[in-house]
């Protein structure tokens, strides 16, 4: 009954081969009727864009129009990596984004691993609405109520520790200080909207095996150790990988907002040279070699995650 259920698959896989997609076109047309929207989106609003990235190669003049524009080649790219802005650029990026990386990363998963050792339905449900409402927030408003809470002349909570007797504190009007604000707002704004992702990957384990850990001993910081942990390992490591994508890229709204004269050393990001460049200075064809570059790396960068995280045991993502 093997051989012949066996033998069956095979005459049928090779019948549909035979077919070929004319065949499941009209069986199916409806469905690919319907494909017919998202990938329509996806083309003229992700792929024919795209075509703009020959201004990285030309000396883009507005007059003259996108293909009216000397080609030079790699020229552009030679310009910018030869100013100091860029390096600096640069390195804010990196910095800011593995620091991003250390703290926003990881904040979620310890929150969802927390949370899910809360027994009380009630207290976790209004924590978690607490926690993943700032997510919804733009950056404007969030650069507001910094300001009104960590303003170094009025802001709440310098007025608070002044009360109490110690130095106002500069944290958004000294560079080391606006760094650490900078970080503590991030995993502030982000670390909820992460832990529903962490909850509902925990949410699938199944609770016979901690049951079984119970019956053997287990405490609960061991559950959490040797079920919780490694059963979500493979969401970890997706987000993580996506996360590195997005490195070399960072937020130009979070800067943008939080920046003030008083603090130029880490505000000049990629992102933010993009913005100067292209918007500010007028100079498309600069802000788009600048874009390209930032958008291989990340690519590369991706696919390096990728490959080491299947050496590694893990599924990956491509």
């Amino acid at each position: 009954m093997k051989v012949a259920s066996a033998s069956k698959t095979n005459e049928t896989a090779l019948l549909r081969n035979k077919q070929g997609l004319g065949y499941f076109l009209q069986r199916d047309w409806q469905l690919y009727l319907l494909l017919l929207i998202p990938l329509s989106f996806v083309i003229v609003f992700k792929y024919l864009p795209m075509t703009g990235l020959v201004l990285a190669f030309k000396d883009y003049k507005i007059a003259r129009g996108v293909w009216g524009s000397e080609w030079v080649g790699f020229e552009v790219f030679r310009d910018i990596f030869s100013k100091p802005d860029f390096t600096r650029a640069v390195r804010n990026t990196l910095m800011l984004n593995i620091l991003d990386l250390v703290f926003s990363f990881t904040m979620p998963i310890v929150l969802a691993l927390l949370l899910n050792e809360v027994k009380s339905v009630r207290f976790k449900r209004v924590n978690q609405t607490m926690l993943y409402l700032p997510h919804f927030l733009s950056w404007v408003i969030i650069g507001a109520i910094a300001y009104q809470l960590l303003s170094q002349g009025s802001g709440v909570v310098n007025n608070l520790i002044e009360l109490m007797g110690g130095n106002r504190v500069p944290f958004l009007q000294e560079d080391t200080h606006w760094l650490i604000s900078y970080l503590a707002i991030g995993v502030w704004s982000s670390m909820g909207w992460g832990t529903i992702i962490y909850l509902a990957a925990i949410s699938g384990i199944n609770p016979e095996m901690y049951e079984a850990a119970t019956v053997d001993g287990a405490g609960r910081w061991r559950k959490v150790w040797n079920i919780t942990v490694p059963s979500i390992r493979a969401t970890i490591v997706t987000l993580l990988i996506m996360n590195l994508g997005k490195i070399m890229e960072g937020s130009f709204e979070r800067i943008f907002v939080l920046q003030n004269k008083a603090t130029t050393e880490y505000t000049t990001t990629i992102p933010v040279l993009v913005y100067r460049w292209g918007i500010e200075s007028g100079n498309f064809s600069r802000a788009t070699a600048i874009g390209l570059f930032q958008s291989v790396i990340g690519i590369l960068l991706v696919i390096t995650a990728d490959r080491v995280a299947k050496k590694l045991g893990e599924d990956g993502i491509l």
